[in-house]
C-alpha cells in the first residue's frame, strides 16, 4: 500500500483517517471492491431511468416537488437544477480542515454502492482531494434534514465548474481552480445531485475532528488538574481507588488514576489533615466531573464513528433487492443530539479548569500563593486579566450550551416538517471545545507559575514532564508582560497534543 493514504474500502473508515485527510493531507483511494459496487448500483438506476419508473429524486421533483414527474431526457437538467438552487449558503466559509473531512466522508458514503451515483464522479471527488481543491463553502444554511443540503451544494457547485473554491492558498473561481489543478468538471445525469447532497456529512465531519479533539482535551483536562494539584498542594486521598470504585463510573475511576499516576513521586501534593482536611469540590471533585465528561465523551464517539460509514442517502438503492427505498436516513437527529451532549461535556470541563484557575489566583483560596501569583502585587497584575479571559469563554460556552436539536422549523411546505439543526449543534460543540482549550492553557499556565512560586520541591513523574514542556515555551512571570502571546504557545501546547504523548510515553496511557 502506498504510504500516507487512506483506502475506502467496504469495511469503512475511522475517525483517526478522518484526521488523516482532513489535516495531515492524506490521499485518498478507492479499493476495488468500492468501485464495483458503486458500478453496481448506478446499472440499477440507469435501467429505472430508461424504463421511466416513478422514484423520488429519479424521475421526480425534490421535497414538496415530489409528486412532479420528470421526463427521462430532463433527468440530467433536473440535477444541476438541484444544485444551483441548493448553494444558498451564507457565512464564513468551513475551514479547510473540515472541507476536506466532509468530502472524504462523502466518498466513503457513496462508496457503499447505495447512492447509484457513477463511479466518475465519485473519483473527481477524490481527485479534488489529493489534488488540494476545496470548494468555498459557508458554514450557515443547513438544517440538518434533508442531510446538509446547503453545504454540500456548494461542495457540488465546484465539480460543475461553478462557485468558488481554494486552490494553492487562493480563492479562485471553481472554474479556474479545477482547470489549474488539471481536473475535468463534469455533467450531473439521474440521482448524482441527490446523491452528493443528500446526506449528514458536514455535521458529522465537524462532530468527527471534535470528538477527536474532544478526547484529547479531557486527557490534558487531568494533566492540568495535577499541575494544580501540585500549585495548590492538593489531598490526594480523595482520588484513592477505592472511593472510585465503590461509585463505578469507568470515566471517574480513570481520571482519579490518570491523576494519581501523574502526581507518582511528588512532594508537593499532601494527605488528608496533614495541612487540611479536605479541599474544596474544584480539586476534590475532578474524577466524578472530569470522568462525566468522560463517559459523555465515549457516547458521542461510538455514534460518530457509526455515522461517518453510515448511508445517509434518499432514496437508497438496495441492487440486490432490485429496489429503490425513500426513506430518512438523511435526517441528522442521531448526530444533532451527540453533538449538544458533547458541547455540554466539553462546557463543563472548562467550567471545572477556570474554577481551579480561580483557587490558584485569588489569596483567600490559594493555600498561601500570592494573590494574583505575582511577587510584587499591586505594581504587577499579574494573572488578574487571565482568570477574567477564562471566565468570559465560560460564560460564552455557557450560552452556546443551549441545544440546537430541541428546535425545528418546518420546511419545504411542510413536507419537511421536523429537522434537526445538527450542523449548528455541531458548529456549536467545535465553537466550545476552541474555548475549552483556551482555558485550560490558561490553567496549565498559572500552575506552573504557582509551582513556581512555592519551595523547590520534586515535582510528580508526569507533572514534571508537563511543566518542562510549557516552560520550554514559556518563562515564569516576574514583571507585568504581554501576556496573550504567552496563552496562545500554552493553548498550541494542548492542541498539539505532544505533551500527552510525551506523557504517555514516559508513565502509561491516560485513559477516558
Amino acid at each position: 500500500m502506498t504510504i500516507n493514504t487512506v483506502y475506502i474500502t467496504p469495511n469503512g473508515i475511522k475517525i483517526e483517517d478522518v484526521v488523516k485527510v482532513a489535516r495531515e493531507g492524506y490521499k485518498v483511494a478507492l479499493s476495488k471492491e468500492s468501485s464495483e459496487a458503486i458500478n453496481k448500483a448506478r446499472e440499477l438506476v440507469d435501467r429505472y431511468v430508461k424504463e421511466e419508473r416513478v422514484v423520488y429524486g429519479l424521475t421526480t421533483g425534490f421535497g414538496k416537488f415530489s409528486d412532479v414527474a420528470i421526463n427521462k431526457d430532463e433527468t440530467g437538467l433536473l440535477q444541476r437544477n438541484l444544485i444551483i438552487s441548493h448553494a444558498c449558503g451564507v457565512g464564513k466559509p468551513l475551514p479547510e480542515e473540515t472541507v476536506r473531512a466532509l468530502m472524504l466522508l462523502r466518498v466513503n458514503a457513496l462508496s457503499r454502492g447505495y447512492s447509484g451515483i457513477r463511479l466518475s464522479t465519485v473519483n473527481v471527488l477524490i481527485e479534488m482531494l489529493n489534488k488540494g481543491v476545496h470548494p468555498y463553502i459557508p458554514e450557515q444554511g443547513s438544517l440538518g434534514a434533508s442531510g446538509d443540503l446547503a453545504p454540500l451544494s456548494h461542495m457540488v457547485l465546484t465539480m460543475l465548474g461553478e462557485g468558488e473554491a481554494y486552490y494553492e492558498g487562493e480563492l479562485l473561481s471553481s472554474k479556474e481552480a479545477m482547470e489549474k489543478a488539471g481536473i475535468s468538471t463534469i455533467e450531473l445525469t439521474s440521482k448524482e445531485g441527490l446523491a452528493l447532497i443528500n446526506g449528514t456529512q458536514v455535521m458529522t465531519a465537524i462532530g468527527a475532528l471534535g470528538v477527536y479533539d474532544a478526547v484529547n482535551l479531557m486527557k490534558a483536562a487531568d494533566i492540568c488538574a495535577a499541575l494544580t494539584m501540585e500549585a495548590l498542594e492538593g489531598i490526594v486521598d480523595a482520588y484513592d481507588h477505592k472511593v472510585h470504585e465503590v461509585r463505578g463510573h469507568k470515566g471517574q475511576i480513570n481520571t482519579a488514576k490518570n491523576v494519581l499516576n501523574l502526581l507518582e513521586g511528588s512532594q508537593r501534593v499532601t494527605r488528608q489533615g496533614e495541612k487540611r482536611v479536605q479541599d474544596a469540590y474544584a480539586l476534590r471533585c475532578t474524577p466524578q466531573i472530569h470522568g462525566a465528561s468522560k463517559d459523555a465523551i465515549e457516547y458521542v464517539k461510538s455514534k460518530i464513528e457509526i455515522e461517518i460509514n453510515a448511508v445517509t442517502d434518499n432514496p437508497i438503492i438496495f441492487p440486490e433487492q432490485d429496489e429503490v427505498i425513500s426513506g430518512g436516513n438523511f435526517h441528522g437527529q442521531p448526530m444533532a443530539l451527540v453533538m449538544d451532549f458533547m458541547a455540554i461535556a466539553v462546557s463543563e470541563i472548562a467550567n471545572i479548569s477556570e474554577r481551579r484557575l480561580e483557587r490558584l489566583v485569588n489569596p483567600a483560596l490559594s493555600n498561601g500563593l500570592p494573590a494574583f501569583l505575582s511577587e510584587k502585587g499591586g505594581l504587577n497584575s499579574g494573572f488578574m486579566i487571565v482568570q477574567y479571559s477564562a471566565a468570559s469563554l465560560v460564560s460564552e460556552n455557557k450560552v452556546l450550551s443551549h441545544p440546537a436539536s430541541v428546535d425545528s422549523i418546518p420546511s419545504s411546505a411542510n413536507q419537511e416538517d421536523h429537522v434537526s439543526m445538527g450542523t449548528i449543534g455541531a458548529r456549536k460543540a467545535s465553537k466550545i471545545i476552541e474555548h475549552a482549550q483556551n482555558v485550560l492553557g490558561m490553567e496549565m499556565m498559572g500552575a506552573c507559575q504557582g509551582i513556581d512560586l512555592r519551595e523547590k520541591a520534586q515535582l510528580g513523574k508526569g507533572t514534571e514532564l508537563a511543566y518542562k514542556s510549557l516552560r520550554a515555551e514559556v518563562a515564569m512571570l516576574k514583571e507585568d508582560r504581554v501576556m496573550y502571546k504567552d496563552i496562545n504557545k500554552c493553548v498550541d501546547i494542548i492542541k498539539k497534543a505532544k505533551i500527552i504523548n510525551d506523557i504517555e510515553d514516559a508513565i502509561g496511557n491516560l485513559t477516558l
